[in-house]
């Protein structure tokens, strides 16, 4: 019992070092578990939500549409548990100017659910429900009225679809039909798209642009009033999906199983059946077609023949009359009055030979008998002529049938390739790679700090471990106070660390998430073995300490232990070899150069641990200020333009005159801008035409006139570089990157995420959907979004293959040169103000799809995610500060209590007790700081490296008041600290401090 008295008694007067390893551990567990926590539960809650909703796990797309044949098809794949059929087409109306907007069909099978938040579904036809960012812009509410126009490419389907027959008619086949929607709409409710939770009333980075391929809202109807039998996309849920979070790579494995199934053996079937279709409806046109003609053909040559026959027994009629006149002229001239009679009485014959020459006399004679053959000639003769080019025609369709339909191409992706999920999941990811990152140093911190703390206590009970130690206590049981210490210190700060870890750090972080992105039903979980594991990992790091410091005194004999502990020998250090230096140093100097120099522990645990949280500090700031200047450097140094203006093809005539016309723009280049996708080459089937797997980044493709080629440095910066490390890059020279026919220059965010560089071979999708495999000439500095830049020349020899000539839209090989220019990039005269007003200005105009001003981008550009994380790690890396600042003086003050209790019985003031001790500290503090600084711009480099965040670069950038910043915090916790200390050294007694241990 007196052990335990004794062992209590003891720990309640080293309360201060108990408290510092708790913090430590508190400060720890909460950066290790916090970050963490609250990455999962934002993943948590999306994942059940799209469980709720019905999310896809694959959606198939196919250049021709999809048929019941094709839907059947996919449903007998294994491993799917349900195929939904869905319809959809795009349409436009005014709101300010001219929008767009997809009608999507309501799925009856559950998959794709909209989120109801405001009002009721549509069930009626005619009724829609909208998203709230439709509601914002247009400011219209539940019961408002719409009229919207199909476009004449009313979806994906209608324009690869559609064969043209023989007759010049424009359908699929004999029973497939196109989508079509009311045009009369009202809205009845306000849903959240489970495609794409992005927030519209919070930050949302415009990186890309919209090809003529996508449109700017989304409307959901129901099926009632939904006609057509041919499908715009088929999606599909796996089997044992619903049960694995969708952001693990075992979810991962179990689509991809699936997709591969579609991709080995249906997708292959169903392409070759479905042009089958598609030819077999053209060779049905033809058939229908040749045999409506010989119908006409055959109803117009019996008209012609009965006309004939009429005139033929017409003209036959005039020459019986004629030949029997003749005959009764000559029996009158006759003897036999009888035998005149009688030859009056009958028709003469006439041969065939003499008949034929008196049609040809009476007709002659007759200019209206001429006419009436002429017309039937002519009419005969034209008939001929229209069946012979009928057939030629026919023949020549027959002909051209098969190079006039397109090779179906399915398109299998996976929710990857949905822009809100691949952005959702890449920035949770890129925050938890950096909760991942922090905590080591916190245990390295902790550790440290542990053994510092712990080896002092020890060294301080030395003579009464010596006394347990000979009364016949067992070294484990002594020890035991020590572990038992640690060990409870680590519990209370561990179990503050979890409350702080899974409810303060998480509820931040996601305050600033559903700033960004709607997460419904979003709460705070625990997760028992990640919070026990977090805290065992800081338990076992100190109690290793702990153990190391009990070992090295306990090694020796009671009698050794109970004897004070011999004094260090005295030793030169370095500096006072130097003896210029040497001999101009104070008395105080040097005995403070000494006191620094000798204790090598001291020296190191001081300077490692300030030096790590003045690195803490500086990585935090060096996010900061990288975030920071993104835009600036994008929009102001690498955009040389003003403004971007993007329209649709059948506007860009009219949106180019519309620019000229206002007079704005100094110069400026036509470009055609189309979404796309860029996959590195080899992370799958080339051909598979399979996206968004984890070697796919969304681009924004422009293509560049082969005449104004040089004229892209003029409008972008084109600078070649090459990865570097610890988070820079080698920039070559401004203008040595030039674009010609060879390859496409990449932009340096979406090679740094995929790997890329130049000489790499990638895959492009273009706007169209239509894949090519492309070499990189060049890698280019780029920070915001995924440019890829290709000449037209280039353009045309990837994407005008067989079958892209026959994709909707594509060229063929002789007006291949003809891309409709739909975006142009300009320089303006003018302030930043006038500039962004002139953006807004273009926009109302209905033929400008989108209009951009750089410098509204450079001043607007913010990531609010990102800042918050780093105001957190910044905070709590101070925190961290203080605490080893506090831990390191205090065992410095107990170390020396002698030593200082000698000082005061010469007679040294209080005030220059606090100066003798005070500056060793701040001296080790600075040696700290001075380390820190370049450790900080290390740290934050390779942190920053890791941040692979879909169109964005970190280009590491540490300014110089982050380094003062920094420097400044740290010495103003030293600062601090000194309050707390100072008294401690007014307390000591030089008395009782210098008695003798005997």
């Amino acid at each position: 019992m007196a052990f335990v008295k004794d062992m209590l008694r003891m720990w309640a007067h080293s309360w201060k070092r108990f408290i510092s390893i708790a913090m430590i551990t508190l400060l720890g567990v909460a950066v290790l578990t916090g970050i963490y926590a609250g990455c999962r539960d934002a993943f948590r809650s999306t994942d059940r939500f799209f469980d709720a909703q019905g999310l896809h796990d694959v959606q198939v797309l196919s250049t021709a549409g999809l048929s019941n044949g094709d839907i059947a098809a996919l449903r007998k794949v294994n491993g799917v548990a349900k195929v939904q059929a869905e319809r959809s087409q795009e349409v436009t109306f005014d709101l300010d100017g001219r929008k767009s907007a997809t009608m999507q069909e309501i799925g009856t099978n559950g998959i794709d659910q909209p989120y109801l938040q405001e009002g009721r579904m549509p069930k009626k036809a005619g009724e829609i429900a909208v998203t709230r960012k439709f509601i914002r812009d247009s400011g219209k509410r539940i019961g408002s009225r719409l009229t919207v126009t199909p476009e004449s490419a009313s979806s994906d389907t209608s324009d690869t679809n559609d064969t043209n027959g023989a007759d010049g008619t424009n359908e699929t086949n004999g029973t497939d039909e196109a989508p079509s929607f009311p045009t009369k709409l009202t809205i009845v409710g306000v849903v959240l798209d489970p495609q794409n939770l992005s927030n519209p009333d919070g930050y949302s980075a415009m990186t890309s642009f919209r090809s003529t391929a996508t449109t700017d809202y989304t409307f959901f109807a129901p099926s009632d009033g939904v006609t057509g039998t041919l499908y715009t996309s088929a999606t599909l849920l796996v089997k044992g999906t619903a049960a694995e979070s969708t952001f693990d790579e075992s979810y991962e494995n179990t689509v991809k199983q699936v997709t591969d199934r579609i991709d080995g053996t249906v997708k292959t079937d169903r392409q070759k059946a479905r042009r089958q279709e598609l030819l077999g409806a053209g060779n049905k046109k033809i058939v229908d077609a040749r045999a409506e003609a010989d119908k006409k053909f055959a109803d117009a040559q019996s008209q012609i023949d009965a006309n004939r026959q009429q005139f033929n027994q017409q003209v036959d009629q005039i020459v019986d009359m004629q030949a029997s006149a003749a005959a009764a002229g000559a029996a009158t001239n006759g003897a036999n009055a009888g035998a005149a009679a009688a030859a009056g009485a009958t028709t003469p014959q006439l041969d065939e030979t003499t008949r034929e020459t008196m049609r040809e006399t009476i007709i002659a004679a007759s200019p209206e008998l001429t006419q009436a053959k002429q017309q039937l000639d002519q009419a005969q003769s034209q008939l001929n002529e229209q069946k012979a080019s009928t057939e030629q025609t026919l023949k020549t369709k027959e002909n051209e049938l098969k190079t006039s339909i397109p090779q179906v191409r399915w398109y299998v992706q996976d929710r990857q390739s949905l822009g809100g999920f691949s952005a959702l999941k890449s920035d949770l990811d890129s925050i938890q790679s950096l909760g991942n990152a922090f905590p080591i140093v916190f245990l390295l911190v902790a550790v440290m700090m542990s053994l510092t703390a712990m080896a002092r206590m020890v060294e301080e009970d030395r003579s009464l471990i010596g006394t347990y130690v000979g009364l016949g206590y067992g070294r484990l049981a002594v020890a035991s106070r020590y572990l038992l210490f640690a060990l409870l210190a680590c519990l209370i700060g561990g179990g503050l660390g979890l409350i702080a870890g899974f409810l303060g750090i998480p509820a931040f972080l996601l305050v600033v998430l559903q700033g960004m992105y709607v997460m419904p039903g979003l709460r705070l979980e625990y997760d028992w073995l990640y919070g026990s594991l977090g805290i065992a990992l800081f338990v076992v790091g100190v109690l290793a300490a702990t153990i190391y410091a009990c070992v090295q005194e306990m090694r020796q004999t009671p009698a050794a232990l109970m004897r004070p502990k011999a004094p260090r020998a005295g030793s030169r250090i370095l500096l006072e070899r130097i003896r210029p230096v040497w001999n101009r140093i104070g008395f105080l100097g040097k005995v403070t150069a000494r006191n620094i120099f000798r204790f090598k522990s001291r020296l190191i645990m001081t300077v490692g641990g300030v030096a790590g949280c003045t690195a803490l500090i500086v990585c935090g700031l060096a996010i900061n200020d990288t975030v920071a200047d993104l835009g600036i450097k994008q929009y102001r140094d690498i955009y040389r333009y003003d403004l971007m203006v993007v329209s649709d093809d059948s506007d860009a005539s009219a949106m180019r005159t519309k620019v000229a016309s206002d007079g704005r723009v100094t110069s400026s280049l036509d470009v055609r801008i189309e979404s796309g996708d860029l996959t590195v080459a080899g992370s799958g089937d080339g051909d598979s035409g399979k996206a968004g797997s984890s070697g796919s980044e969304s681009i924004q493709l422009v293509a560049v006139p082969k005449k104004h080629l040089s004229d892209l440095g003029e409008m972008v910066t084109l600078q070649p570089v090459s990865s570097g490390i610890l988070g820079t890059s080698g920039v070559g020279k401004t203008g040595s990157l030039k674009l010609d026919d060879d390859g496409v220059i990449v932009a340096q965010s979406a090679a740094s995420a995929l790997g890329v560089k130049a000489g790499s071979k990638v895959r492009l999708t273009n706007g169209d959907g239509v894949q090519a495999t492309a070499k990189v000439s060049a890698v280019n500095r780029n920070l915001i979004g995924s440019d890829v830049y290709v000449s037209e020349t280039y353009y045309a020899k990837l994407f005008d293959s067989k079958d892209a000539k026959n994709t909707k839209n594509s060229k063929s090989s002789e007006d291949s040169e003809a891309l409709t220019w739909n975006a142009m990039l300009a320089k303006l005269s003018g302030s930043d103000t006038s500039q962004t007003d002139y953006a807004e200005s273009l926009e109302e105009d209905s033929s400008v799809m989108k209009a951009v001003s750089c410098a509204h981008m450079a001043d607007s550009f913010k990531f609010d995610l990102m800042g918050a994380v780093v105001a957190l790690i910044v905070a709590l890396a101070g925190g961290l500060a203080l605490v080893v600042l506090f831990t390191l003086a205090n065992t410095n003050v107990s170390e020396r209590v002698r030593e200082m209790a000698t000082l005061k019985v010469l007679g040294f003031f209080d005030r220059e007790v606090h100066h003798y001790v005070n500056r060793e500290m701040m001296i080790l503090t600075v040696m700290g700081v001075i380390l820190g600084l370049p450790l900080g711009r290390l740290v934050g480099g390779m942190l920053t490296m890791a941040l692979n965040m879909p169109s964005l670069y970190f280009e590491v950038e540490v300014k110089p008041l982050s380094y003062v910043i920094a420097a400044v915090a740290t010495m103003a916790f030293a600062l601090l600290v000194q309050l707390f200390v100072n008294p401690v050294l007014d307390r000591i007694d030089p008395i009782s401090s210098l008695k003798s241990v005997e």
